[in-house]
């Protein structure tokens, strides 16, 4: 390939308007980057890129957990117990009962599932 070749495919390549920005990008956002050099328009670049690649990756991985919670919710779950709550015996007055049980933050939260049946 000849130099003028490269030049001529170079000059297609590189307007001389500036480039006109996404209307979805908010307005100070786009003053603000006509206002940085040519490098730093670079490091920007990177970053914003690598930036969107994480999240994505985020909302992949929280949508697989929240396909995961949903196909492994056990028939009798009611619908205001998360699926990681466990089944725990209470023992009330010499009666012992089931309850679903969970952590939410600091705190451990119950709800009431069934009596045990002493044949068990």
């Amino acid at each position: 390939m000849s130099l003028a070749s490269v030049l001529v495919n170079r000059d297609r390549l590189m307007s001389y308007e500036p480039p006109a920005p996404s209307a979805e990008l908010p307005t100070d956002v786009v003053d603000t980057l006509n206002d940085y050099s040519p490098e730093l328009l670079r490091h920007v670049a990177r970053y914003a890129e690598e930036l969107a690649e994480y999240r994505e990756r985020e909302a992949r991985l929280a949508e697989a957990e929240d396909e995961d919670e949903i196909d492994e919710r056990p028939d009798d779950l009611p619908d205001d117990v998360p699926s990681k709550a466990t089944v725990t015996i209470k023992e009330i007055n010499d009666n012992r009962y089931y309850y679903w049980q969970w952590r939410e933050g600091d705190r451990v939260k119950s709800k009431y599932k069934s009596p045990v049946n002493p044949d068990e």
